[in-house]
């Protein structure tokens, strides 16, 4: 069965200096098929699932305590690694500073 709610864990950056700004522009890390944007076409590659987006739809329905792993994730993203970002189907800091 599938759930009747659509819970995500969504990524975020911010090149402001002030996160806490009300005017800071949140950009997101968009993954190669994890649910996102309601416009864009489904992924589809059955009968696999591409690992990371995969473990991010069990992650919504836990804690970050739960999924450690997701922190660790988010640092490599500020981190910009490449092999991390190699991963993300796109990502918005490309040719600037960290986030």
């Amino acid at each position: 069965s599938i759930t009747k709610e659509r819970t995500e864990v969504v990524l975020q950056g911010t090149s402001s200096l002030d996160p806490n700004d009300p005017a800071a522009v949140w950009e997101e890390y968009d993954f190669k098929c994890k649910p996102g944007d309601l416009k864009r076409r489904p992924c589809f590659i059955t009968p696999y699932h591409y690992r990371l987006d995969w473990l991010m739809w069990f992650a919504a329905f836990q804690t970050y305590e739960q999924n450690e792993w997701v922190i660790h994730l988010a640092g490599k993203l500020l981190a910009q690694e490449e092999e991390t970002l190699s991963l993300m189907a796109t990502n918005p800091f490309a040719g600037r500073a960290p986030p």
